[in-house]
């Protein structure tokens, strides 16, 4: 088997995981599946796009950083792109969550959520239409790592920066003020506001980090791939798989089922063809399902 699958998964999984942190955020809080999450997902990479542009054209399109085939105007529209997700998140909630979480259940709000998704999703076609977008026209050159294995400065870089910001994530959960209220909310929102905690706040924290975290995945994915308005909703199934598989509301399952799947879905490829790969996160969760109900990390409640 060809070890370079082994990189294109460990880079597919790394941005699942990415990406599946803000939905088991968003679900242990909020209590229900988001559906429009993949659609944060798709306007953090066009708010980097417009963005990366701005800057570039204020910068004069300044000469890409060593190998790597895109330079300081995205590094810099990264940041721009988290906090547009992060606030379309917030607007979002605000708009339409926070009111049915009021009036309505938690079947209300996933039906909402894919109604938002749907409108999301065609509103970002109707600006940007159904044509592929890219940060960079230029070519990555893959370069030989050993082992067989070769990958370009990009993937290395995307890789790179993807478990920084997970492992950063973990820290925040575990050793932060902000963590602990996260992670009290989810656990009971009635004990934590009776001990001080301002649970209207904590909310708001998991929208922006969620969002945020969505927006990143998005330019991640698409200084990878390409930019589409469905890449969000396309990798949707995945971040579920992930979040699920590593137990929900748990930030270390959600980065471990994000790279499990993606190994699993690139290692798939050779054996039964690259359009098939997409049914392996679905058979590699419900697998875990019949073993281990509450995921790897998951709690019996």
């Amino acid at each position: 088997m060809n070890g370079q699958f082994v990189i294109d998964g460990l880079l597919n999984g790394a941005m699942i995981g990415l990406g599946a942190i803000g939905l088991t955020l968003a679900y242990s809080v909020l209590r229900f599946a988001n559906f429009a999450h993949g659609e944060f997902i798709s306007w953090g990479g066009y708010i980097a796009l417009l963005a990366a542009g701005g800057i570039g054209a204020v910068l004069g399109q300044p000469k890409d950083i060593g190998n790597l085939t895109f330079g300081w105007p995205l590094i810099l529209a990264l940041p721009v792109a988290a906090l547009g997700a992060g606030v379309l998140a917030l607007a979002l909630d605000a708009v339409l969550f926070r009111r049915l979480r009021q009036k309505g259940s938690s079947i209300t709000l996933v039906i909402a959520s894919f109604g938002a998704s749907l409108a999301l999703r065609s509103l970002l076609e109707f600006l940007f239409s159904d044509d592929p977008r890219y940060y960079s026209t230029d070519i990555a050159i893959a370069m030989p790592l050993g082992l067989g294995l070769r990958a370009s400065a990009d993937q290395l870089g995307v890789l790179g920066f993807a478990l920084v910001l997970m492992v950063l994530m973990h820290l925040v959960m575990t050793r932060s003020r902000l963590g602990w209220s996260l992670r009290a909310v989810s656990e009971n929102a009635d004990l934590a506001r009776l001990a001080g905690i301002d649970v209207a706040g904590v909310i708001r924290a998991a929208w922006l980090i969620g969002g945020g975290l969505a927006g990143v995945t998005g330019v991640l994915l698409g200084q990878t791939v390409q930019l589409r308005p469905t890449m969000g909703f396309d990798l949707l199934l995945p971040l579920f798989s992930a979040a699920i598989l590593g137990g929900i509301g748990s930030v270390p399952g959600a980065m471990l089922g994000g790279l499990i799947i993606g190994l699993a879905e690139a290692l798939s490829v050779p054996l039964i063809g690259a359009e098939y790969r997409a049914a392996v996160a679905f058979l590699v969760l419900l697998a875990m399902l019949l073993v281990r109900p509450t995921g790897l990390f998951g709690v019996r409640t």
